[in-house]
């Protein structure tokens, strides 16, 4: 099998990861799939209730967001955190940290009397499940490289994939039986298993030898490294506004489609859930098809103007010809799938810039798509209205700037860039 090829900018494009030895079992991967599903799930299972939470806490629709937003500023700030003290402590210690804490800030969310209480346990929450999110990822980057990692991320996400399928269904059907406070008991619990399947399948893949003594100014150093590195910028920019159209829909979808186009929660949690599954399949075509036969390149490119197209579909249908759900549904599932082409695309490039700091390149990821997201949250609403033109413009502006990062930056078409991404996909064959 062909070795690890290196590109004109420093690139390492292997079929096989060497930095870590042997890749991870089976059990170790579900566990990390689990883990990184930890932060769709603690968006996503309690969309459903949005409108009755907004009721129980006498709130408003833009107030309630905030809860989405103070989550993702949560996981970005998080990411700060456990990232860069993986690099220095081990992947396991601060991971197990990260999910204890997580389950006593859901269980503040449970508890909480107002709206004001449930956004402060929800930053908690969202700082803490970060640590699932950010380890996971530097543990892939231990392991593999090149066109092996962009697999092993589709592994993670089959399993992690699973949470927003199952996320709003199960969130619409709990409320069958119990308020918005069961869906924060199930994902207490769920914080709890996690962790305890944490401790004992999760092994250690950062080895003290490689790990750094060093405090602040070390890592400080390491993320101006990364800083500088346009490539590894333009991959995380254009991994940042993708998500943020990506998130545009999570966050906007609920109360557009049900209070727009008057769905029900168990129709929209059906809906959100064949959306899913768009996604999760053109993940894993991503990872395991298509990757091998064409440049990462390409399939960026092409996710990234289906994604714009989808932007296209939702503005036009919503602001100025009035099409209904027969424009949305479909344009939404577009989106969805045109994702499934660019997130492990760029996730792993960005990713492959840093094999000395996988840690701190991660949580430098993570941070940048989680602060996106929390901005975008609330602006699927006009004056606490909800308004399916702002969620099209908010979709349509961010796969716009995601695109145009990509290619200003990234500069794909470059002959450097096109042999090496061949070489990859060869060497991944």
């Amino acid at each position: 099998m062909a070795g690890p090829t290196v590109d004109a900018d420093g690139e390492r494009t292997s079929a096989r990861g060497a930095a870590g030895g042997a890749g991870p079992g089976r059990a170790a991967v579900v566990v990390l799939g689990g883990l990184v599903a930890l932060g769709p799930l603690t968006t996503d299972l309690y969309l459903p209730a949005l409108p009755a939470l907004t009721a129980d806490l006498h709130s408003t629709a833009p107030a309630v967001q905030l809860t989405l937003t103070a989550s993702l500023l949560g996981m970005a700030f998080g990411q700060l955190l456990f990232g860069p003290a993986s690099d220095r402590h081990g992947r396991r210690r601060p991971l197990l940290a990260g999910m204890g804490l997580y389950t006593l800030a859901t269980a503040v969310c449970v508890l909480a009397p107002s709206v004001s209480v449930l956004v402060a346990g929800r930053f908690l929450q969202g700082m803490a499940g970060a640590a699932g999110l950010v380890i996971a990822r530097a543990v892939a980057r231990d392991r593999y490289e090149g066109v092996a990692m962009i697999r092993f991320m589709a592994s993670l996400a089959l399993v992690s994939g699973l949470a927003p399928i199952v996320a709003p269904v199960l969130g619409a059907q709990l409320l069958h039986v119990t308020t918005w406070r069961g869906s924060f008991v199930v994902l207490a619990v769920t914080g709890g298993l996690l962790a305890l399947a944490a401790a004992l399948g999760v092994q250690e893949s950062l080895p003290p030898e490689r790990r750094h003594a060093g405090g602040l100014s070390t890592t400080l150093r390491a993320v101006g490294g990364l800083l500088r590195d346009r490539r590894f910028v333009g991959f995380t920019v254009t991994t940042t506004f993708s998500f943020g159209a990506l998130f545009g829909y999570v966050s906007g979808s609920s109360t557009v489609l049900q209070e727009v186009y008057h769905v029900s929660p168990q129709a929209y949690s059906l809906l959100f859930a064949v959306n899913s599954v768009a996604l999760m399949a053109s993940t894993q075509l991503n990872g395991r098809v298509l990757v091998t036969r064409v440049r990462p390149d390409a399939l960026m490119v092409t996710g990234l103007c289906g994604a714009v197209l989808a932007g296209a579909v939702l503005t036009l249908a919503t602001g100025v010809w009035d099409l209904g759900l027969a424009a949305v549904c479909p344009a939404m599932c577009l989106l969805m799938t045109s994702m499934g082409m660019v997130g492990p695309n760029s996730s792993a490039r960005a990713l492959s810039r840093a094999p000395h700091a996988a840690g701190s390149a991660s949580a430098l990821l993570g941070v940048s798509t989680f602060v996106c997201g929390a901005v975008v949250a609330p602006l699927s609403s006009v004056a606490g209205h909800p308004s399916g033109l702002a969620l099209g413009l908010v979709v349509l502006v961010c796969a716009l700037l995601s695109l145009t990062t990509f290619l200003v930056l990234c500069r794909p078409w470059r002959p450097a860039a096109v042999a090496a991404a061949r070489a990859g996909a060869g060497a991944g064959a």
